[in-house]
């Protein structure tokens, strides 16, 4: 692909709103985004189908930065469609000179065409690269784009990014907005069917980050208990102040009042809200222009650089800090802390393995210097809530220096040389941990059965002696003195801390580039796989970030008539493959329902699950910190009238054993 090239627009933009042809600027065409989807959108996968209706809802988000539009729907049609609409000013329709062509066309059919990339129509804008609606149309059987501006309405199609025929006028309208329905592609794309939860969960997050703005997404697929289609609106008058509540909701609070800023420093826009809670783990989710930067970045580095600076500073001059006998640590600022941070910069600076990493240096000040001030003044009002942060940090301090000693006991056992594995484990002859994988099995038995059915050369078995410990409720140093736990950490050989940041992970020695969590396909089995992946969550979430991190799936029956036998994973497998097994008769077959995984011999086990020529493993990714963030903390602490009403509102999707 070549290189990315601006054509400037000399001409100066007379019209009265500030959004015309003139203010699109081309950098390059279409013609590798279909050989190349994932370069763009991240992957064909459930992630790369969803990142559509990101990329074109962004187009309407930056219209609300622009203070242009209030009102943003998403609507999922019965045929698979997505239409996503604003009250913006709609996308320009008059002539391009340098294109030739219509402004709209422009938009939709040329690469890193738009006005984000003029400062005159946008001050920030969301869209990372400015692929925006223009991938998007490249990746679709058909879109429609129509646009509503200056009294008038017009519409243009397109198939797999061409135009089907000029921009046309088709009569008056009263109103402005652009309206944007499209069919993704089914020869791109793994799935095209869109889930309504994962769309719900960004408009939520958008809603939070763009107080005053309103979100509402229709699944016209799906009816509620009232047979209307499935639908909700999220809106924020607080913002972020609502965020941190919302995440906080399964979460025992320190402090009633959320502390709030959102102020301008060095002419960039810092909002923050944070609240401490009695929980071990910190929760900090930082956004550049509704951007979610899950590396961190400069900002990351400010906030928390103002708030230990002025935390320490009050605890020292309280003389709270007298009486202990060792340092405190950054991290102990952070520890119970919930915390969202927004800033706005005109030209973001991204870098790191996801390009989702800020880099830009003078934002580290500019958030250092808004934290210090407002945070000092939030101190010296509320005395009261200040000692209760000051007390829950030595709190913190006393719990990292009972766990340093354990963590040091975990390295000692030789996670950084490979040597003194745990007896249990059943290593690989392989050492590039490329090709390496290893199971994490439940109980000894199935481990047992997997150490039988592995490939030796590139499979590892570690069987776990039933549940491990829940890390939500836990401090660090009961963490790393559990034995299991240990065990997870020896095995892959990944080093735990640093005197800045004790959960710091250093995944430098990983031995194996696939860890692969196998339990029985039942209630249990499902609560042990939960127990793996929020311990994952909270102290390795680097290697799920990297696609390190899956889950096995083994079947549920094995459908047999005669010679002829078939596994099932699904009931709707089940029910279909025993209409023809039976020819119509579920006595004539005999079903076998795998409760355990020790319910295999060796050789099923291999075929049905470790094969990698017929296994299924379901990659566990991170689409949401936040939302992940808040169901851990729901699923696995002690809220239980959220967590009941949460298995209540999925029940559908659960299977029950009798």
């Amino acid at each position: 692909m070549k290189e990315t090239e601006t054509l400037e627009i000399g001409k100066v933009n007379t019209n009265e709103n500030g959004y015309s042809a003139e203010n699109i600027q081309v950098l390059e065409g279409l013609e590798a985004v279909r050989k190349r989807p994932a370069m763009y959108i991240g992957d064909i996968g459930v992630r790369g189908l969803h990142h559509l209706v990101y990329e074109v809802v962004d187009n309407s988000i930056d219209e609300a930065l622009g203070g242009y539009c209030k009102n943003i729907e998403v609507t999922i049609n019965t045929d698979g469609s997505v239409t996503t609409s604003d009250d913006g000013r709609g996308i320009p329709v008059d002539f391009h000179e340098k294109e030739q062509k219509s402004a709209l066309e422009v938009v939709l059919t040329v690469l890193h065409a738009g006005g984000k990339f003029n400062k005159d129509t946008y001050k920030v804008s969301g869209g990372l690269h400015g692929v925006g609606v223009s991938c998007v149309n490249a990746l679709a059987s058909h879109l429609k784009a129509e646009i509503h501006r200056d009294g008038k309405e017009y519409v243009q199609e397109y198939s797999i990014g061409k135009p089907l025929y000029p921009v046309k006028e088709v009569g008056p309208s009263s109103k402005t907005g652009t309206i944007i329905t499209f069919v993704p592609d089914k020869d791109i794309f793994t799935t095209v069917d869109f889930n309504y939860e994962i769309l719900a969960s960004r408009l939520r997050e958008l809603a939070f980050l763009n107080k005053g703005v309103k979100l509402i997404i229709t699944d016209l697929r799906e009816l509620d208990e009232n047979g209307q289609p499935l639908s909700e609106t999220f809106f924020s008058s607080e913002g972020l102040r609502e965020f941190v509540r919302y995440l906080d909701q399964n979460r025992e609070i320190l402090t009633e009042e959320v502390i709030y800023l959102d102020t301008e420093k060095n002419g960039i826009p810092v909002e923050l809200a944070l609240q401490y809670n009695t929980s071990y783990n910190e929760n900090v989710h930082t956004y550049v222009n509704n951007i979610n930067t899950i590396e961190g970045g400069t900002h990351l580095a400010g906030f928390r650089r103002g708030l230990t600076r002025t935390l320490k500073s009050y605890a020292e001059k309280s003389g709270m800090l007298d009486k202990l006998k060792f340092d405190i640590s950054g991290d102990d600022f952070r520890e119970g802390l919930t915390a969202v941070i927004s800033c706005k910069v005109a030209e973001p600076q991204f870098e790191g393995q996801t390009k989702t990493k800020l880099g830009n240096s003078d934002v580290m000040g500019a958030v250092d210097q808004a934290v210090s001030e407002n945070l000092s003044n939030f101190l010296e009002e509320h005395p009261k809530d200040a000692k209760i942060i000051v007390n829950k940090v030595i709190l913190a301090a006393t719990a990292r220096h009972a766990a340093r000693k354990a963590r040091e006991l975990v390295q000692r056992k030789g996670a950084l040389t490979g040597g003194g594995l745990p007896g249990k484990l059943a290593d690989c002859s392989n050492r590039n941990p490329e090709v390496c994988e290893i199971y994490l099995v439940e109980g000894d038995s199935a481990g047992g059965t997997a150490k039988q059915g592995r490939d030796r050369s590139f499979q590892a078995i570690m069987p776990l002696r039933g549940k491990i410990l829940n890390v939500e409720k836990a401090m660090m140093h009961k963490i790393y003195e559990n034995e299991e736990i240990k065990n997870i950490f020896t095995a892959l050989g990944v080093h735990i801390g640093t005197e800045e940041d004790s959960k710091a992970l250093n995944m430098e020695k990983l031995r194996y580039h696939k860890v692969i969590i196998m339990t029985d396909a039942d209630v249990d089995g499902s609560h042990i796989s939960t127990l793996i992946m929020t311990f994952f969550f909270r102290y390795m979430k680097e290697l799920i970030e990297k696609g390190y991190l899956y889950i096995a799936t083994p079947p549920l029956y094995l459908i047999k008539k005669g010679k002829q036998e078939q596994y099932c994973w699904t009931e709707e497998e089940r029910i279909r493959i025993t209409e023809e097994l039976g020819k119509g008769k579920e006595s004539s077959v005999h079903i076998q329902r795998y409760k355990g995984l020790g319910e295999m011999n060796a050789e099923q086990l291999w075929d049905t699950t470790m094969n990698p020529e017929f296994r299924t493993l379901r990659q566990i990714t991170i689409d949401s910190a936040a939302e992940a963030d808040r169901i851990f903390s729901m699923l696995m602490g002690d809220d239980v009238p959220l967590r009941r009403e949460f298995i209540e509102k999925h029940a559908k999707y659960a299977k029950i054993d009798i």
